[in-house]
């Protein structure tokens, strides 16, 4: 599993919603979003971990 297929999911998440800053559906989209595409080393040892966990198996296989 790579992050940039997860951060592209959540951008995709993030985008299906009208930008709108009182809603927290897109409040938290949006900022998780941001901080997780900073920290994409730190969630791709994270899914590398849960990858050999078997988190994955059904996904990729």
């Amino acid at each position: 599993m790579k992050a940039e297929l997860m951060l592209a999911e959540l951008n995709r998440l993030r985008q299906d919603l009208d930008e709108d800053r009182t809603d927290i559906e897109w409040l938290t989209l949006h900022h998780v979003f941001c901080f997780v595409s900073y920290k994409t080393a730190e969630l791709q040892e994270y899914l590398d971990d849960q990858r050999n966990r078997g988190a994955f198996d059904d996904f990729e296989g």
